[in-house]
This record gives C-alpha cells, structure tokens and sequence, in this order.
C-alpha cells in the first residue's frame, strides 16, 4: 500500500510564473544579488520553490519566504492559534541519556532533545529544512560570504532574569569554538569559525568573523548545531541544576537517569506554551518507550523506528509522523587495503546492492534511495543531473574481473548494533555474496564500535569496512568534510583525492544556489566514479504519537517542542 504523504513532504503547488513575478518582484530591493540571482533562477524554472524558500532561509530574507505563499510559521515568531495555555501536562516516553545533559559535550538524542525544552537558538531548522528567525531576527553575509551580521531579538531574558544580549552570543560561540573546552561542536565548528571569530557590534548586532567563506554558515548557528544554544555570559557549568536558557519552558525538577519535567515559563518573550508541565520520563531502549505508549503512561516518543515498532504503525490509537531527512548510513571501503584499493571493486559492491529493495523491505518505504554522496533529495544544491546508481550484478562481476579477482575474495564487515544497521549489514552481506565476494560480519555495541576496538584506536575509523550511522544536517557541508576529505576527522574510507578537496573548499564557499548545483553535480560524479563510501538511502525522522495529541513540532534532528502541543478529551 503506497504511504499517504505527510503535510512535511507533500510538494507544494507551484506558482504560476505570472503571478509568482508579480508577488517576488517588491522583495529585490531587500534579496541583494544573490537574492535577485536565486528568484531569477525560480523564476527561469531553474529551482523549484521549496528550493528558493531554503534557499531565502540561509540568507535571512524573511520576505521571500513568506511571500512564497504564505505557508511558513516561523518557530521564532510563535505563531498566534491552537487555543490558550492551560494546566495540561505531556507525558514524553524518552530515550535515557547516554551520559550528563549539557550543551556543550551533548551528541546523543536522549540529551539533545532535552536542550531544547528551556534552550534557543539564532535560528530554527524546521520540518521542510528552512531557516527562521528564533533568538536572532534577520541576518546577512557580507560579498565573500566570510563576514555574517546577526541582529538580534530585543526584549528577551533568561530565565533567572538576565537580558539576552550580543555578550551572550559571543560567549556561546567562543566556548564551542574553543579546542580546549572538550566542545562537541568543533566536529561542526572546526575549520569554519575560530575561537574569537565572534564580535561583538553592538548590545543585539554580532559578526561572526570566519576562517573561510561559507555560504551556509546560518545553519552552523541554528537548531541544526544542537550543542549552539544560547547560555548566558557568565555561565559556569552545572547545566543540569537550571537548565538555564530563554525558551517558553523551565526546569522544574531534573533527576538523572528517571526523568525530567519542565514548567510554563510566563516570563517568555513571546506566546506562552499551551501546556502547563512537559514530563520526560526516561527509558532504556525502544521497546520500553513503545511499551509506555501501549500501557498510557505516556502520549508521545521520540526516535521511533520501523524495525522496532509495527505494533504501534498499525494501531489505530496512535498515529507514527515522518518527516524527510538527510540521516544516512555510510558503508566504508578502505582505500588504502589490498582488498579495496582498486575502484573497479568499490564500484562492483555498490553495484550489487538493490537501493528500492532496501528502502521497502528495511523502512517500509519511509526512506529515499542514495546515490553514494551525501547529497540528499532535501538539499536544494543537490544536482538532480547526476543519474541514480542501480543495482547491476553482471556489471559488478565483470569490474571484480578486470580488477583480477574474478574468484571474488574475503573481508570482515564491522558495524554498530543501532536501528537497522545490523539488517542493512546482512543485506551487504548477501549482495556481495551473488558476486562472489565474502563477507564475514562483525556487530558490534556502539561503545565497542566508536571506542578502543580491534584495529586501532575505534574499530569505526580503522576497519576495513564498515557500516555508520550519521545523523540528519541541514546542509551538506559536514557529510562533505568530515568523512571524506583528506583530513577529515571521521575518513573512515582513508580517502584521498586533491580534486575532490578542491571542489569541497569550492563548494562550501559558494553563496549562489546555482553555483552549488554546478558544484555539486561534479563532487557526487567523482564519488559514483570513486565509491569510497555506499550510501544507500537516507531515511525519514519519526515519532509516535496518540491520536488525541496535537501540536507537536520536531525536527528530523530528533528534537521536540512541546509549546503548541494539546491533548484533546
């Protein structure tokens, strides 16, 4: 049974170019070139008009977004509706967290999602992938696109009473920029903005001064980088005694490893949260989330699978809502071992693979194929240009053959036991079997994967071959660098390529959205031609839910916010 589109991914019907002219046309004056540049390219029908709208969002121009037919609700703005606050409480069933809850050092779900219950950020990711104002109202690049200017939001406080100001900003970013902090950030940071980068211009204007041009630094800053929200000046640790933040909740009460419950906090500056009390009760695993649901003890759990829970996808008192990701799996060859050296025999395995079998028989179709790049349908640089890899086993035995191992050989396959990548490796498994090649497989805890393993310092980076989850970004920038250039601090693959470093640098420099397509179709034709890495699909972001709870806003992130939801009965 096909599955009925989500309001997320639904395509938006598209202005007629008359009308669509005569409605961008008073916002040039504020687009700037690039700006103007991009509506050129909509209106020649060179992007779509999710495409312009993401686009508008990195640069700020609030305009076009709301002018592309009045579809967006920034988060930032709160926007006015769904009744009046009242003394209802959400039960969340939620992932433990993995280790202490504090923006700095968070990288796991269960702590991230609990950032952003009293925590804001600059600007708000949301479900379609744009950027709106949050705790920054507009902001631009200067014409390299290295200098960005944020002016911010007048009026706000933290929750203990201080004003939110630019000394904040300035302070948030320079502890996750700095190398001797212990941030998580700098996986996201380095090499794009440097401790004091950050300047301050005035009480609620901030430059962040970069250490090269980037043309979708806005997302480095937004709800996309969870580890970036906004603390004050003089914060001093301790995050988990105050949870200290701006946002439309406060902590109430946090015990580690039970739960977490948040407050109304009418102290906001802007619409108060409908619900009285947000309460998290934490779980070890799925199944124990899945079973709160089922037992009401809970109305709402984040992280949901396919794998895990087909008693909750066709249970007609709870409703499951995906929304498109950028969240993928990476299966690595080293390039630099005998077995793999050759890229005949990297491509002949991405050529046995079935992409739509996987989609359908591991997600249940809530999932889109790849094209081994971490370029993903939802980026609008990603060049539609480039044709789908597909599954061809007679082309993959004859590249196995002109590599001289026609006979196939023998390697070890070392992953993660997390979601379905156990699956997905028994899958590689027996697709590289159909052409001769051995796989023997090694599954893994993800502490054994990403920690001391076998073959050096984690089993992730030096393995021969092997399979990792990556989570969902909003561009692609850091799927670009971190794995796959020369010194990139996730190469699993070992991957060297002067070319492909140069069109990366080239890449993330470029502002214009058509410019990045152009780039973008020559970085994911040398990966097709290179296969250092199979990607094989990226896969919807999901939660479950019961019917009678509505209102609920999260990210393919994994984050949730709670301020609109409401419980009906």
């Amino acid at each position: 049974m096909k599955r009925p589109q989500s309001r997320q991914s639904r395509p938006s019907r598209p202005l007629a170019p008359q009308r669509a002219s005569s409605t961008l046309e008073p916002l040039r004056h504020e687009a700037g070139d690039y700006g103007n540049h991009a509506i050129d390219e909509f209106l020649a029908g060179r992007l779509t008009r999710r495409e312009l709208l993401r686009y508008a969002g990195v640069l700020g121009l609030s305009g076009i977004a709301l002018a592309g037919g009045g579809l967006i609700a920034p988060r930032g703005a709160r926007a006015q509706g769904a009744g009046k606050p009242g003394d209802q409480t959400i039960r969340v069933a939620h992932l433990m967290p993995a280790g202490a809850v504090d923006p700095l050092t968070v990288t796991d779900a269960g702590a991230l999602c609990l950032l952003n219950q009293t925590g804001e950020f600059l600007a708000n990711d949301d479900a379609d992938g744009r950027l709106q104002p949050a705790l920054a109202l507009s902001w631009q690049p200067n014409d390299k696109a290295d200098v960005w200017t944020f002016k911010l939001r007048t009026g706000v406080k933290f929750h203990d009473g201080q004003p939110f100001g630019a000394k904040d900003v300035v302070a948030t970013f320079d502890r996750l920029a700095d190398p001797a902090s212990g941030s998580a950030a700098l996986s996201v940071l380095k090499g794009v903005l440097s401790k004091g980068g950050t300047k301050l211009i005035d009480e609620h204007t901030v430059a962040f001064h970069l250490d090269a041009p980037n043309g979708n630094f806005p997302y480095y800053v937004s709800s996309d980088n969870y580890n970036a929200v906004l603390l004050p000046a003089n914060y001093a640790g301790n995050y988990e005694k105050t949870f200290i933040g701006t946002g439309p909740f406060k902590l109430d009460k946090y015990e580690a490893r039970r739960g977490a419950s948040f407050v109304r906090h009418d102290g906001y500056w802007g619409d108060k949260a409908l619900p009285a009390r947000v309460q998290f009760a934490f779980y070890a695993d799925e199944q124990a989330q899945i079973l709160a649901l089922q037992g009401r003890q809970a109305d709402v759990m984040g992280t949901f699978t396919v794998q895990g829970g087909f008693g909750i996808l066709n249970n007609p008192d709870f409703k499951v809502i995906g929304v498109r990701s950028s969240a993928h799996r990476q299966i690595h060859m080293r390039n630099d071992v005998a077995q793999f050296k050759d890229k005949r025999v990297r491509q002949a395995l991405a050529l046995a693979l079935d992409r739509d079998v996987m989609v359908r028989g591991l997600f249940k179709g809530r999932a889109v194929v790849g094209n081994d790049s971490p370029f993903a349908p939802i980026f609008p640089s990603t060049a539609t240009t480039v044709p789908q890899r597909k599954a061809d086993l007679a082309r993959a035995r004859q590249l196995l053959a002109q590599a001289g191992v026609a006979n196939g050989f023998d390697v070890t396959l070392t992953t993660e036991k997390y979601m379905e990548i156990a699956d997905l490796a028994v899958v590689v498994q027996n697709a590289a079997k159909a052409i001769g090649v051995r796989i023997a497989l090694k599954v893994e805890s993800q502490s054994q994967y990403y920690g001391a393993g076998t073959y050096g310092k984690s089993d992730w980076l030096d393995a021969p071959m092997g399979i990792t989850d990556y989570g969902h970004r909003g561009v692609p920038n850091v799927f670009l660098n971190a794995p796959l250039t020369s010194g990139g601090t996730w190469n699993a693959a070992h991957f060297r390529n002067p070319q492909y470093d140069k069109l990366v640098a080239q890449f993330v420099a470029t502002l214009d959205v058509a410019a990045q397509k152009q780039v973008s179709a020559q970085i994911q034709t040398l990966l097709l031609d290179e296969t250092p890495i199979v990607i094989p699909y990226f896969y919807d972001q999901l939660i479950a839910q019961r019917t009678t709870l509505s209102g609920v806003h999260f990210t393919a992130l994994a984050q949730l916010y709670f301020d609109r939801a409401t419980l009906a009965g």
